[in-house]
């Protein structure tokens, strides 16, 4: 996705009035700060656009015209155990594992790519009308954002679209739902240019609650040549939960911790 400065993280998102937002009539959406577990070393190269953890490893889809990649990591030590480049002329997007298989967006090419998870060697590639961003699945389902406030719901098999959900805040819809987890029977997705996650209902879209990640790296990290946060992975099995940002130098296992 496109780059964009990290200064810009902390504008207030405009859904937001105050510890804690409005939801409909007067009802509040819980909102969440976090906790630190552990700090992850992670690739300040790496322009973070899809993230996901897996038998014990994290996949991870990069960006940029001419850099982006699909990565096998190791979690401890943030090294690269296995990688494939993307042609030059595509702008690598979101990704997640399914089925022994490794699917990938591209921004604005309107394809996207299947590969194998274990060699990825690449399977197939399929279409999509507009813009590709965010990815993840519940095991039945892929669910793909497009830098709307529409979530599309894929067939894993066709990859085909069945149906679509709008992100949304009471009447507000929630644009520019970028990197997508599942996450304990919800969609957490990075909201692009802002430091929150936003806590999706995938049934019908609707906002369950508000994660603010402000201040993650430091002030002195923040000057370094660092962009975005985006990415998000869930592992299942040990129940943590990781997040980073694009040119990060540092991915963190965070626990949430809801605000009064």
């Amino acid at each position: 996705m496109r780059l964009f400065c990290i200064a810009l993280i902390g504008l207030a998102f405009s859904v937001v009035t105050s510890s804690r937002t409005v939801h409909g009539k007067g009802a509040a959406v819980p909102q969440y700060g976090y906790e630190v577990v552990h700090v992850y070393p992670h690739d300040r190269t790496a322009f973070t656009q899809g993230l996901e953890f897996r038998g014990g490893f994290l996949y991870e889809g990069t960006g940029l015209y001419g850099q982006s990649t699909l990565r096998k990591e190791d979690l401890q030590t943030g090294k690269v155990l296995q990688e494939i480049s993307l042609p030059a002329q595509f702008f690598g997007e979101g990704i997640t594992v399914l089925n022994e298989r490794v699917v990938q967006l591209t921004w604005q090419s309107h394809i996207g790519f299947v590969y194998d998870q274990a060699t990825f060697r690449k399977l197939q590639s399929f279409d999509y009308p507009g813009e590709g961003w965010g990815l993840a699945n519940d095991g039945h389902t892929i669910y793909m954002s497009d830098g709307t406030a529409q979530i599309r719901c894929l067939d894993p098999s066709s990859l085909r679209e069945l149906r679509r959900i709008t992100v949304h805040q009471g009447d507000r819809q929630i644009d520019e739902v970028n990197e997508l987890e599942w996450v304990r029977g919800e969609l957490f997705a990075n909201v692009w240019q802002t430091n929150r996650i936003v806590r999706i209902a995938p049934r019908d879209g609707t906002v369950l609650g508000w994660i603010d990640l402000s201040g993650l790296l430091t002030p002195e990290e923040q000057e370094e040549n660092v962009d975005v946060l985006n990415g998000i992975a869930y592992d299942f099995a040990g129940d943590r939960l990781f997040v980073t940002g694009k040119l990060w130098p540092k991915l963190f296992e965070i626990r949430l911790v809801r605000k009064r």
